[in-house]
């Protein structure tokens, strides 16, 4: 990892550079960066654990509609729109570009805040995920395994920004392939094999009910469809608004590549989350861990429990799948964190659409000066969101899932509906995106402080959903943005 840290830092020089690999990374390497950053151990021990428990076979749904919505539809809408409308307005970020296309820095600041503050919980439940892995397979506290991951991971995101990140999220996307499916057949070979796990899964009673034999743990759509569809809108819809995940589009090559990464990403989504969901499904016919403090389900620890009987290359094998996930994701995190802080918050240069006249020119060796600034103030910023996340890894939080919901609810509930009509439709106003950023955080935030009395995975698929309605109704009755500069934006489509 460090090496490809350090084989990668002449590239990281300018912002351009650092933020985006120069906007020339390949399909692969996108396409396993857009999944690595993806799936992390939130989803194999957190959401794993808690939905397969929850719903049985059924929870491979969300594998799917991951793989179907949150890969391919992704990369099939926001893909080629992404790439030549940020290309277009010289966009690094997601912040950037609401200040951009909707001509507001008011806009910019409040997207790069809230960004910053719920990628926050995102880091915590990726720590918390790792820690019970470690509990499990070492005699070692945690503690010292996670300092090393984060120490890991921020030489080589320092020395070699974005295309560093991304050539590491493709050697641990590999790792990721091979241990999902090696795991997947060491569990079904421990219960007697496909058949006979599926057997004892449909014997056992639903919760509540005192017969066994319901078959709903087995059956297609389990016990609770509708709970079953909230998780998937919101675990697959999401990537769509969450800054991390866009700004891939940001740096792919061109169209040929967004298609073949489109096929690449879809694959690997399929393989590593269907296979997270269809692993997790088992979770039921293991002792569940119990929660002394509560007297309730442990969720987190449903995954640890089912992999603690592997034989010893196995559950090393695991433990280094969900280091790569984490790692990867913690990369994307902190790039991500740093750059939106970095060029929306202390560098907020204002822009000239293209076509526009510019009012004066910066001699080239200050500009020069002040790109290399720029790189070493998201340089500095890395180690100070490495050192927030390692805080939060010491103490870490429960329930992941929850802290998902929370953090992907907020981000995407004010983000995807303006960001994905903002690339296709030009009556978007400025005053829709206020609306829907009040709409997804308000919604998430207000739910949070009176107890959740909706579940945060279900708020945060509503915050997103909701979103869309939101920014068409306002759009509809706000004033409308000038007709030329609209126009001048969307020329990057001719």
């Amino acid at each position: 990892m460090i090496g490809v840290g350090l084989y990668s830092r002449k590239q990281a020089s300018s912002v351009d550079g650092f933020v985006l690999g120069g906007r020339a990374v390949g399909p692969w390497l996108t396409a396993f960066a857009f999944g690595t950053s993806y799936f992390s151990a939130v989803v194999f021990v957190g959401y794993a654990g808690q939905f397969g428990w929850k719903y049985g076979l059924s929870s491979a749904w969300i594998g799917i509609g991951n793989a179907i919505i949150g890969s391919l539809l992704a990369w099939i809408i926001l893909g080629r729109r992404t790439k030549l409308m940020t290309q277009h307005i010289e966009s690094r970020t997601m912040p950037d570009f609401f200040g951009t296309r909707f001509q507001s820095q008011g806009l910019r600041v409040t997207a790069s805040i809230i960004a910053f503050v719920f990628l926050i919980p995102y880091t915590a439940g990726v720590y918390s995920g790792i820690s019970r892995l470690f509990e499990m397979g070492f005699e070692i506290p945690y503690e010292y395994c996670v300092i090393i991951m984060s120490i890991l991971t921020a030489v080589y995101v320092i020395l070699g920004g974005y295309k560093a990140t991304a050539m590491n999220d493709f050697i641990q996307g590999i790792i990721m392939l091979f241990g999902i499916v090696a795991v997947i057949l060491a569990v079904l070979s421990a219960q007697g094999g496909l058949t006979t796990a599926v057997q004892k899964l449909a014997e056992l009673p639903a919760d509540g009910a005192t017969e066994a034999g319901s078959g709903l743990f087995a059956s297609w759509f389990g016990p609770d469809p509708w709970g079953l569809l909230g998780v998937i809108i919101l675990t697959s819809l999401g990537t769509m608004g969450l800054p991390q995940m866009v700004g891939k589009f940001y740096s792919i090559t061109d169209e040929a590549a967004i298609k073949r990464g489109t096929v690449i990403s879809t694959i690997f989504a399929f393989i590593v989350a269907g296979g997270c969901y269809f692993l997790g499904g088992f979770g039921r016919l293991y002792d569940p861990v119990i929660n002394e403090a509560t007297g309730k389900i442990a969720y987190d620890s449903i995954v640890p429990a089912m992999l603690v009987t592997l034989p010893d290359v196995l559950i090393a094998l695991v433990v280094l799948l969900v280091l790569s996930a984490s790692m990867s994701t913690l990369a994307s995190l902190v790039l991500t964190s740093s750059s939106t802080m970095t060029l929306d918050l202390i560098y907020r240069d204002k822009k000239s659409l293209p076509g526009e006249v510019e009012e004066g020119t910066i001699d080239d060796i200050v500009a020069e000066k002040v790109e290399r600034r720029k790189v070493v103030v998201m340089r500095v910023l890395i180690m100070f969101f490495i050192a927030i996340s390692l805080l939060i890894a010491l103490n870490p939080p429960t329930f992941i899932a929850q802290l998902m919901g929370i953090s992907w609810g907020a981000l995407a509930g004010a983000f995807l509906a303006p960001f994905m009509l903002g690339l296709y439709w030009r009556g978007v106003t400025t005053a829709s995106v206020w609306a829907c950023f009040i709409w997804g955080v308000g919604l998430t935030v207000i739910n949070m402080l009176l107890g959740n009395p909706i579940n945060p995975i279900n708020c945060g698929a509503i915050a997103m959903v909701g979103g869309f309605p939101v920014v068409w109704l306002v759009s509809l009755l706000s004033p409308k943005m000038n007709r030329e500069t609209v126009d001048n934006i969307f020329n990057c489509y001719k």
